[in-house]
């Protein structure tokens, strides 16, 4: 049992929410305060002009309500509030939400019962701003021409996800999906369980996520695949421990929060030999990249000492490679176009340009990042999303703030992916960037273009890479050469079964003895 000191006076109330695992305390000192499951105090409101009589979380955990004498407040789960309401009812005493999150009852002072709906959510994606004007009817504005467009609902909007060109709405019996060329024609099906808890898109579906279970529809609206396992809770199931890619999904388990699961979204198989993966820590959040193809899907994940790793999903019967890519991590985001990693490190703002260059070569990874200072933050702030240049950052106060990123490295991954060296040799000398030239050494490496590699780490003044490089084109073979790449990127097991599986076993030996493998 743990105990620390929460309030000067009485604690009155107290929540804990099962989704995000934060606590809500309110007491006579007239301050509410949210706290992390080990007691740590995250946020502290100011003293308010009346104790705090209630509070709760909203099932989800994702924003939270307080009552107090003729006041009744709407927050985030940061602790900021959103709105504030003056109910002439005394105090309220006891606060309880439905069970989709949308509405709130109140019990007063005076005898009465307030209900209260939450409404005016935004969502935001490129050009389209969304907001839920009334519980029935939402919003579309396109900013770069100022048009709006009116949606209409039969029954009450629950949840809705806008990104990918795609606006997806659940509402309490059914699923509507727009397509942003067009707001008027929306594709209706109907839900099975109701509540919707959790919506996630990936460029061609998306996953729903109820009560009973996790489902990925086309935006054609036909299911395509419910993964399941053992221990499944998807009623608690979080946006930071799930993801969604075009060809992956990737689930924390909630009774251990070390193990990941990995499923073939087409399916809803495990993936691979169906075995989980198990981190030495508890994760905390965790991210799919959203491009190239199946055969190399990573996914990054903050574990709970804030380390940032890097994993490929598919690992061919080898124990998978996790590898360290950054500390003090508390917030990440892939881009929605190119396998670049954005994440809030300490006090600054941090790009992986390539991220996966860990794989090919680990020493070229601090030279493929890209810093801002942070000062321009306020305390934590929490990344909302990395939508072609720009990044959206929600502040500790609930203050939006916007960053761009520089364009050439998404750039650099368009040309790699459509192997045009040449072209990726001319961006680099126009651009004139160091990182760049790194990310196309180990680009060009990964795919063993040896004349790119090789321009690209004479660029980054890598001598010892560029005579490597010289010598492996110098093997009589194509096995050696292959050894030799491998070599080149650490994998030393494969490289000499390679040698062995190619008859080589001269060279085999000769690997051994460079790396002074006596054994």
């Amino acid at each position: 049992m743990e105990v620390w000191k929460g309030h000067d006076g009485l604690v009155l109330k107290v929540d804990w929410n099962s989704v995000n695992d934060l606590i809500l305390s309110g007491g006579e000192d007239c301050k509410y305060k949210v706290w992390d499951s080990f007691g740590r105090l995250l946020y502290l409101s100011s003293s308010q002009d009346y104790p705090i009589t209630s509070l709760s979380w909203a099932p989800d955990g994702e924003v939270f309500s307080v009552g107090s004498f003729n006041t009744l407040w709407l927050c985030d789960k940061t602790g900021w509030s959103y709105a504030l309401e003056k109910p002439n009812t005394g105090s309220v005493f006891s606060l309880a939400w439905s069970a989709d999150g949308t509405q709130l009852a109140g019990a007063c002072g005076n005898g009465h019962v307030i209900f209260a709906h939450v409404v005016e959510q935004h969502w935001e994606w490129k050009n389209f701003v969304i907001t839920l004007t009334k519980r029935r009817t939402m919003q579309v504005r396109n900013v770069l021409n100022d048009a709006v467009d009116v949606l209409e609902f039969r029954d009450r909007v629950i949840k809705a996800s806008l990104a990918f060109d795609h606006l997806v709405v659940a509402t309490s019996l059914q699923c509507y999906v727009y397509n942003s060329r067009n707001w008027n024609t929306p594709l209706i099906f109907d839900l099975k369980e109701g509540t919707v808890s959790l919506i996630l898109q990936a460029e061609k579906h998306f996953l729903l996520v109820d009560g009973s279970g996790l489902y990925t529809f086309s935006y054609e609206g036909r299911l395509i695949s419910s993964p399941k396992f053992p221990g499944m809770r998807a009623d608690i199931l979080s946006a930071q421990a799930a993801s969604l890619s075009n060809d992956t999904i990737a689930i924390r388990d909630k009774s251990d929060e070390k193990v990941i699961f990995f499923f073939d979204a087409m399916t809803g198989r495990p993936l691979g030999d169906g075995k989980p993966l198990t981190h030495k820590l508890e994760v905390l959040e965790i991210a799919l990249d959203q491009c190239g193809p199946s055969t190399e899907r990573k996914m990054a994940l903050i574990d709970k000492n804030r380390d940032l790793y890097l994993t490929s999903v598919c690992h061919l019967g080898r124990d998978p490679k996790i590898c360290k890519i950054g500390s003090m991590v508390h917030s990440m985001a892939w881009n929605d176009a190119a396998n670049i990693l954005c994440g809030i490190q300490d006090d600054q703002f941090t790009v992986w340009y390539y991220p996966s260059v860990v794989f090919t070569d680990k020493e070229l990874l601090p030279k493929t990042i890209f810093r801002k200072d942070g000062s321009e933050f306020s305390r934590a702030p929490h990344i909302l999303s990395y939508v072609g240049a720009k990044v959206t950052l929600r502040q500790g106060d609930g203050s939006l703030v916007y960053t761009t990123v520089p364009i050439y490295p998404a750039l650099l991954h368009e040309y790699s992916a459509s192997a045009r060296w040449e072209d990726a040799l001319r961006l680099c000398r126009f651009a004139k960037d160091q990182p760049l030239w790194a990310c196309l050494a180990g680009m060009a490496m990964a795919n063993r273009d040896l004349n790119t590699a090789e321009m690209a780490y004479a660029a980054i003044r890598e001598l010892p890479r560029v005579q490597y490089i010289n010598f492996i084109k110098e093997q009589p073979s194509k096995d050696s050469s292959l050894a030799h790449m491998l070599m080149f990127s650490g994998h030393v097991q494969e490289a000499e079964t390679t040698l062995l599986q190619a008859g080589l076993i001269y060279q085999a030996i000769q690997v051994n003895i460079d790396l002074f493998n006596w054994n």
